[in-house]
């Protein structure tokens, strides 16, 4: 699986980017730069990763770290499948 593009598509599609979601690359800021990925947009895309990827995410294992790049967000869910 193509963790990378799989986050690309569900940024796009859950906070409706219009595109400009499958631009990003694995240094895009996310949070604080993003203005879609607010708190609502998290929750949601947290729920889209769990629907989408079949993993089960707790409150807390994530921060805003996890949120912090589309890396960062691509190591956290590539260790969550595999794990």
């Amino acid at each position: 699986m193509d963790m990378l593009r799989e986050v690309l598509v569900l940024l796009d599609s859950t906070l409706n980017l219009n595109g400009r979601g499958r631009a990003f690359t694995r240094d895009t800021a996310l949070l604080g730069a993003v203005p879609e990925l607010d708190s609502m947009g998290v929750v949601a895309l947290i729920t889209a990763m769990e629907d989408r990827l079949g993993v089960t995410v707790e409150d807390d294992e994530i921060d805003g770290s996890t949120f912090a790049t589309v890396g960062s967000l691509v190591d956290f869910l590539s260790a969550r499948v595999a794990g």
